[in-house]
């Protein structure tokens, strides 16, 4: 194995839990997911060496996935044959949680797939941790604006839990 292989690798294992959430925030079925990480990995690696060090390298690697879970989704959104499954967050990657937990975080990712795209990249960077000025660059929004619209996020995830009959 080459560096550029052995770094692409290291920094895949280092950010694999972000990738994990994408896949989750846009798929709702365990397969569709992998197809998805496959899909974003791929992309990721065609990339790798476009990455001038601009800024740090998991947020450029989040902007590769989302961009790639983006074009996935309307993708598959177009395919005739895929029916609607039922949703399933399961998932035997994932760590394993109380019945509880499992349940409210399957409730928030179904809230969170019926949010935009815009909406849903906010809520996972704010999920992330992120700066407000991480937030703001990534999705070249002013800061001012990123709390108007993260504060509006929340609120339509709340309605949409209630709706969903459950309250945490």
């Amino acid at each position: 194995m080459n560096n550029k292989e052995t770094l692409f690798l290291q920094t895949i294992e280092q950010n694999k839990g972000m990738l994990f959430k994408i896949c989750k925030i846009y798929q709702d079925n365990p397969e569709d997911q992998d197809d998805l990480l496959q899909e974003i990995i791929l992309q990721l690696w065609v990339v790798f060496d476009s990455f001038r060090g601009e800024s740090k390298i998991s947020s450029w690697m989040y902007r590769v996935a989302l961009n790639t879970a983006i074009v996935f989704f309307k993708k598959q959104k177009r395919r005739p044959d895929i029916e609607q499954l039922p949703q399933n967050f399961d998932h035997p990657d994932a760590p394993v949680t109380s019945g509880e937990k499992e349940e409210q975080l399957a409730v928030f990712y179904k809230a969170v797939q019926q949010l935009d795209k815009v909406e849903r990249a906010l809520i996972f960077l704010y999920m992330e941790n992120r700066s407000y000025q991480e937030i703001s660059a990534s999705l070249g929004i002013t800061q001012v604006n990123l709390r108007v619209r993260l504060n509006r996020v929340k609120n339509k995830l709340k309605d949409l839990i209630k709706e969903m009959n459950y309250e945490y």
